[in-house]
């Protein structure tokens, strides 16, 4: 069985830090792009993030542009999202995701594998 399993939330003041990392079970998605969205309940899910298979290509969400930062470790089939300058607004639960076949990289209907979330907040 797939498991994708994201750690590192928490909370945080305004200004500051937090490293997101997700990691795969059951399955090797090296030769996958991947992808981070979040998600504020009564929302839609939003896109963050995504990466190529081979970390070369990277594309950011507007609100997230020059303050996050994705890469990934296919040795070890991790993930990481780095989070600097936080702010408010950046509060949400966070979803890791694989992508495996084609489609959009923003819209969350073009990947098939979801990690459980994990909750960042951020205090003002």
């Amino acid at each position: 069985q797939v498991h994708l399993v994201e750690s590192g939330g928490g909370l945080v003041q305004a200004g500051g830090s937090l490293r997101l990392s997700c990691a795969t079970s059951g399955r090797t998605f090296s030769g996958y792009p991947w992808g981070w969205f979040r998600q504020v309940p009564g929302k839609e899910r939003d896109f963050v993030a995504a990466i190529s298979w081979s970390g070369t290509r990277l594309h950011y969400g507007d609100s997230v542009k020059g303050r996050f930062t994705f890469s990934r470790d296919n040795m070890n089939n991790t993930v990481y999202l780095q989070m600097d300058s936080l702010k408010p607004e950046d509060t949400a639960i966070y979803y890791c995701a694989v992508r495996t076949s084609g489609g959009d990289i923003r819209s969350p209907a073009s990947y098939n594998y979801w990690g459980q979330g994990t909750q960042v907040s951020v205090s003002s």
